[in-house]
């Protein structure tokens, strides 16, 4: 492989589901950059994209994190790290805030007095935008209901900021992704999760579940890390960019293909413990915009991001990393 000269790539949360899965990315790339891979401190090391350098910096200590950017001396950043849990929010609402917020000041401030010309990607949420039933484009009004929506609103208009003062940030709206290495704390995941412990043999053959009328624009992740690659590389800095399919799924269609991969027969329990309310009844968005300036589009279909995640689980319950589902 050819390393581009000059070329470093600094990744946040390098260590998360994003992150862990953009790093894989970078490093197939037959022009591979050099990149210096952030993860909280005391954080897990994942085994692959090992050609990472990697460092421990607390997003939230603003002098450890200049001192961070001024050593890796980016030409791109990917800003993956951060607070991503939308049920959590609830529970942490200032943990949240500071995270995205204060974390995401932090890290602009730092590039912007070191290497104010490194082109730097702010991942935000589709989670901004009001309770829509029609496809929501960039222009649609927002209006976040959760303390999640909130703090990525926050923190889009704090990097919007930012590109106001010279600085090239590229700012997304991304949509629900999903894939292997997700939490099972997602409900994709944890219905693969479940399955594969049935399957294995230990649990009882019954789908735990909670809501399935909501309908959400579902993409793997690997798309949503290509469509990240295609915006730092040819994306208009500041400007708001849905990432997502156009396409929505109810949760039942989930559970309904989950099951048809399952390798044993498996019934479908709600259980009132997983039940709350949807914010968000469709979450839909419209992906003209980043396609037409980006040539991106999706292309890996629902069964087979089902199907990789299902075969992670399997994977991890046969080796025993997989806790018992809660």
């Amino acid at each position: 492989m050819t390393r581009v000269v000059g070329e470093r790539v600094l990744v946040t949360g390098a260590a998360g589901f994003v992150g862990g899965h953009l790093l894989g990315a970078l490093a197939e790339d037959p022009a591979v950059p050099l990149v210096v891979a952030w993860r909280r401190p005391g954080g897990r090391q994942p085994a692959a994209a090992k050609a990472a350098t990697w460092r421990e910096v607390d997003l939230l200590d603003r002098t450890a994190v200049e001192q961070a950017v001024a050593e890796a001396a980016p030409t791109q950043v990917y800003h993956c790290g951060g607070a991503a849990a939308v049920a959590g929010s609830w529970g942490r609402v200032v943990e949240t805030l500071e995270t995205n917020v204060i974390g995401t000041d932090n890290l602009l401030q730092a590039v912007h007095r070191t290497h104010p010309a490194a082109r730097v990607l702010v991942p935000g949420s589709a989670l901004v935008y009001r309770p829509c039933d029609e496809s929501l484009t960039e222009g649609h009004p927002v209006g976040p209901v959760t303390p999640y929506g909130l703090s990525k609103l926050a923190q889009e208009m704090l990097a919007e900021q930012f590109a106001g003062d010279g600085l090239p940030v590229l700012l997304t709206r991304s949509f629900t992704h999903l894939g292997p290495g997700q939490d099972r704390a997602y409900a994709a995941s944890s219905f693969a999760h479940q399955i594969a412990r049935i399957e294995a043999g230990a649990a009882e053959p019954v789908l735990r579940v909670g809501a399935l009328d909501a309908r959400r624009d579902l993409m793997d992740v690997r798309d949503t890390v290509r469509a990240y690659r295609a915006l730092l590389a040819t994306g208009v800095p500041g400007r708001l960019y849905n990432v997502c399919t156009g396409r929505a799924h109810r949760m039942q269609d989930v559970v309904d293909r989950l099951r048809r991969l399952a390798r044993t027969p498996i019934s479908v329990e709600v259980d009132p413990e997983r039940l709350r309310p949807s914010d968000h009844p469709l979450l839909r968005g419209d992906p003209r915009r980043i396609g037409a300036e980006t040539g991106w589009a999706p292309r890996i279909p629902l069964d087979e991001t089902l199907r990789d995640l299902l075969d992670h689980w399997r994977g991890a319950v046969a080796a025993g990393n997989a806790r018992p589902a809660g």
